[in-house]
């Protein structure tokens, strides 16, 4: 069989077959640590929506699982391909197929990465507002199948507020366009929203309709808060949202991680034991907003520093940025993301430190605190996850459901969070959302085991 379908694959698509074994190896992994067993087919880079329809009509005919994929930077496992699959890559459809400044939105192919898309559409005075912090590296495609935040999205909203529409590829190999160019648009069920954040268990995104902002008019003011602990900064953060004051921007980051990414960057060590908020505010009023949030940091004990320009500000935002790395010097990172409500930051907090000292762990943690999302790492030795690092990150989805949150703000649930998608959702509704992936994909072949539990 496998024969067979690499014949029908070479003879539609030629030299875009490649079953080189770096290629095959490469996409058994994402950033997440986890890898499928066994090697794919092969792996296929598209390079039109032409070649995604034969590669799906190829698998539907031979039942064969397609795994799409862009640029590999998940941390759910959910773009790993494994044996007898085929990855079928988006990464080079990359072009910006129309640009209206007039009507603000653009359309897009997947492969695009999110920081590329934003340099070519600067000299149209527009932007696209989702800002994960691997913005740099990660693509369109995988923001809209993981359902992607970011830095930003406290004040422009998630890939969801910023997708008017998507072109599908089914597993049949039949292309659909759903959403609409319009700003607004009702006609019949969303099935734009539904496909967002699917994990590719759907269909292929092979274009995507966007909705763009204006350029923010005015300047960016950014501004840090050292606390003597992180439930103090935790506090301080649900304190600047209580106020009614919206900065764009306003990340958590605990001691651990702090120190750890000031040792990757070569910057001075912060005070032992502090958590910083690096907060950022925009627009006509910017400066009036940062004025305002730092007298409610200071009244919540923190120790204020602003930016002196731009330039100050984005180097303040790259030791953020800069989190990811700084893990991966530590060892081998699990980074988790669950979300709770604005106000209960402080209390996911204090669940994170006890259950550090009840499984022996340090669970460094960032958050994107103006949207209550959090970012708990934890480090080990080796390439497998012990079990105490699985029971506490069990214990962790568990706080995190009790507080009114959620399993995932913006990873997904790929192969990692499967087990616990019920826990969440309630047994009627995983039954409804699987019944639901089997409409679109009878046969089960698009991205298998991601999302629902065997």
């Amino acid at each position: 069989m496998t024969d067979d379908v690499l014949a029908r694959l070479r003879a539609e698509l030629g030299d875009r077959v490649d079953v080189s074994p770096a290629a095959l190896d490469a996409v058994r992994a994402d950033k997440s640590g986890h890898a499928s067993d066994g090697l794919p087919v092969a792996v296929v880079h598209a390079a039109s929506v032409a070649d995604v329809q034969a590669v799906l009509r190829i698998a539907t005919a031979t039942r064969t699982a397609v795994v799409p994929r862009g640029a590999g930077t998940g941390l759910a496992g959910g773009a790993n391909a494994g044996g007898g699959e085929i990855a079928l890559s988006l990464r080079g459809m990359d072009r910006v197929l129309e640009v209206r400044p007039d009507d603000l939105l653009a359309v897009v192919e997947p492969g695009i990465l999110n920081a590329d898309l934003n340099a070519r559409l600067e000299p149209h005075g527009v932007w696209w507002a989702p800002d994960p912090a691997s913005r740099a590296i990660s693509t369109v495609g995988g923001n809209i199948a993981t359902g992607a935040g970011g830095l930003l999205c406290a004040k422009y909203g998630v890939v969801r507020d910023a997708v008017l529409g998507v072109d599908l590829v089914l597993a049949d190999g039949r292309l659909m366009h759903l959403g609409h160019r319009s700003v607004k648009g009702v006609t019949g069920l969303d099935l734009t929203s539904l496909v967002i954040g699917s994990e590719g268990i759907l269909g292929v995104v092979v274009g995507a309709t966007l909705k763009l902002r204006r350029l923010v008019a005015g300047e960016r003011v950014t501004l840090t808060a050292l606390f003597d602990d992180v439930r103090a900064a935790a506090v301080a953060s649900a304190t600047v949202t209580a106020s009614g004051i919206q900065p764009a921007i306003m990340e958590l980051m605990d001691a651990t991680s702090l120190a750890a990414v000031h040792r990757l960057l070569s910057l001075p060590a912060a005070p032992a034991g502090s958590s910083q908020l690096t907060i950022q505010t925009d627009g006509p009023v910017a400066a009036d907003e940062a004025r305002a949030i730092a007298a409610v940091l200071q009244a919540a004990g923190g120790r204020v520093a602003v930016a002196a320009d731009d330039a100050e500000g984005e180097k303040l935002l790259a030791v953020r940025r800069a989190l990811h790395p700084a893990m991966e010097t530590l060892g081998t990172t699990l980074i988790e993301d669950v979300s709770v409500p604005r106000s209960a930051l402080p209390a996911m907090f204090d669940e994170i430190g006890r259950i550090e000292r009840e499984f022996g762990l340090v669970i460094p943690t960032v958050a994107h605190a103006g949207d209550g999302n959090l970012h708990p790492n934890f480090v080990f030795e080796g390439a497998d996850v012990p079990p105490v690092v699985w029971d506490a990150a069990e214990e962790l989805f568990r706080a995190a459901l009790a507080l009114g949150g959620t399993l995932t703000g913006e990873h997904g649930i790929g192969v990692l969070k499967r087990q616990w998608l019920a826990d969440e959702l309630g047994d009627d509704q995983w039954r409804l959302q699987r019944d639901i992936a089997r409409v679109f994909d009878p046969l089960g072949i698009l991205n298998p085991g991601k999302v629902f539990a065997p």
